[in-house]
């Protein structure tokens, strides 16, 4: 049986009015250092977040919030000066908290054999 290996992750949430605090998950980031793993992946209902958040939401603004988390995660220059970290640090940098209308909740552990599996089934469970 192959080992398990400690990642690491978080739920991307777009927050349409920071001072209300409500959200809707889009997507999930994982950290996987044993795998040299960091991906995130996203996804989004645009009729639903619409309802939630109302008319005065640029879609396209949280479209390349999310693609600027995707650039990073790559590590190429498209990433900019953050996307050059490590990829420790990339993670880092990701979740950190932040008062924007895209936010991550706080990072969680886990344990798995295979971190691409196990983003596919986060994102299935928590955002999905």
């Amino acid at each position: 049986m192959p080992a398990k290996h400690l990642f690491e992750y978080a739920v991307l949430r777009v927050v349409p009015r920071v001072e209300r605090e409500e959200f809707i998950n889009v997507g999930v980031i994982l950290y996987c250092a044993a795998q040299g793993f960091l991906q995130v992946t996203c996804q989004f209902d645009e009729a639903r977040l619409l309802a939630f958040a109302g008319p005065g939401l640029d879609l396209a603004d949280v479209r390349e919030r999310l693609r600027s988390f995707e650039r990073i995660c790559r590590g190429r220059p498209t990433g900019g000066p953050i996307g050059q970290l490590a990829v420790a640090s990339r993670f880092r940098w990701l979740t950190a908290q932040r008062s924007t209308i895209i936010q991550t909740s706080p990072v969680h552990p886990g344990l798995c054999h295979d971190a691409a599996a196990m983003l596919t089934s986060l994102h299935a469970q928590l955002v999905s």
